[in-house]
């Protein structure tokens, strides 16, 4: 970056820190996390200082990114053990779910605004040997001050649509000197590594996606298959449903819950059966569960919440509350194995809006097959491919998804398949941290 530019972003960012508390504060209100140590934002903190360059710092700015830098942990720590992580996020529900990736030794901070003061503040007091950010938070300062000390910085399992390149095409000025000072760039695909060299960055690699090497979590697959073989019926599950796509889904099962009984209903399956599936929901965002609850309600729908059958180790079908709702409430954290374990078909939240889709890989690890809209460019290549590998299916809208998601269930030995071809496809495309770990061996 050119010292005038470096200059004139630098000084935007100073400016833009009075909005950054103030939005912070706002955030807060909602999901209190945000208002927790937030002067380690602008690089003030209350650990003591490192006196030699140790740490191996990891950055995974969200939930997502959290979770697949956990897969790349385990496997370093198992390769190197005592190895210590400064782990830093920008979101509260990443923050959260990192509390449970720390060992003794371990340090976890907000990452610095990108501001040149808090940033230089972040590398004088933590001193990290190397910087690995995962996937795609790139920030002209800290690639600055990171090559100004000579810090080695990796982006790993990097992924760029095809939207993210145009705006950075547009900012060229800030990116391509940004991107160009990554030490190494390791993408997920081949379209990901096309959309780099388009900023100058020749990807080091290309080793495929780090989440298809999580394995879901057992106890909650095996909690999650029980319930589903005790209610008798099956369950299309909306996961990581996004604000503006909730209405349309619940018009759709307002519209099935109404003429449940009667043959217009009935016949939107391909072979006709006399039980629709229950539904349930589980938003991306969890300071939206009070939301979305409200808007199924608005619905003439009635709700009930994942976190009233805590007490029903039958789960569901324990409770009548439950059995009596149209549709169902995913209000928890950390536990879409067991949601993707108890449903038979997920509808793919943040496709059916221009949100670019979330991650379809865990349902697939679940043997759950997915209906996915139209809009998936964040994950282009997976989706494609679960496409072709007959373990996803495309529909326009979320009315027809839901029709899709039923029909699909009329037909059992459609959806077998479908199952088999799912847990298949997510084999197929595991070994990404083997790949990832002998790429890093030098750095490490």
């Amino acid at each position: 970056m050119s010292g005038l530019v470096r200059v004139a972003y630098s000084l935007l960012m100073w400016l833009a820190q009075p909005f950054l508390r103030r939005k912070l504060a706002r955030r807060s209100r909602q999901e209190p996390g945000y208002g927790e140590a937030v002067q380690e934002r602008f690089g003030y903190y209350t650990q003591p200082p490192e006196a030699a360059s140790e740490l191996v710092w990891v950055h995974a700015v969200s939930l997502g990114e959290t979770r697949t830098a956990a897969i790349l942990l385990k496997a370093m720590r198992a390769q190197m053990p005592g190895l210590r992580i400064l782990l830093t996020h920008g979101t509260a529900t990443g923050r959260a779910e990192g509390l449970g990736l720390l060992q003794p030794g371990d340090v976890q901070v907000w990452q610095p605004w990108d501001s040149r003061a808090a940033v230089d503040r972040f590398f004088t007091h933590f001193k990290p040997r190397l910087g690995l950010l995962m996937e795609t938070e790139i920030w002209p300062n800290m690639v600055a001050a990171a090559g100004a000390r000579a810090m080695p910085l990796v982006l790993v399992n990097g992924r760029l649509s095809e939207k993210s390149l145009q705006q950075a095409l547009r900012m060229a000025w800030l990116s391509y000197p940004a991107y160009g000072a990554l030490s190494a760039v390791y993408a997920q695909t081949e379209d990901d590594a096309r959309r780099y060299r388009q900023l100058g960055v020749e990807a080091a690699g290309i080793f495929g996606n780090l989440k298809f090497d999580a394995a879901p979590d057992e106890s909650q697959q095996a909690t999650g298959k029980a319930w589903r073989q005790r209610l008798g019926r099956p369950v299309v599950m909306f996961a990581s449903s996004r604000e503006g796509e909730e209405s349309d889904f619940f018009r759709e099962i307002s519209a099935l819950a109404k003429a449940e009984c009667a043959q217009p209903a009935i016949s939107l399956v391909a072979e006709k059966t006399a039980v629709l599936p229950k539904f349930l929901v589980v938003p991306r965002h969890p300071q939206r569960f009070d939301e979305v609850k409200a808007l199924a309600e608005q619905h003439g729908l009635k709700v009930s919440r994942r976190s009233g059958w805590l007490d029903a180790g039958q789960g569901p079908a324990a409770s009548e509350e439950a059995m009596q709702a149209d549709v169902w409430l995913g209000d928890s954290l950390g536990e879409m194995a067991l949601y993707y374990a108890l449903s038979d078909v997920a509808l793919l939240g943040g496709s059916f809006a221009p949100l670019g889709g979330q991650n379809l890989i865990e349902a697939a690890a679940c043997g759950c097959p997915v209906v996915m809209g139209p809009h998936t460019f964040n994950f282009t290549e997976a989706a494609d491919l679960a496409q072709f590998a007959g373990a996803a299916r495309r529909a326009a809208d979320l009315p027809e998804a839901v029709r899709t998601a039923t029909a699909l269930l009329a037909r059992p030995g459609a959806h077998q398949a479908a199952v088999a071809a799912s847990l298949a496809f997510a084999a197929a495309n595991r070994g990404a941290t083997r790949r990832t770990l002998d790429a890093l061996a030098g750095w490490l």
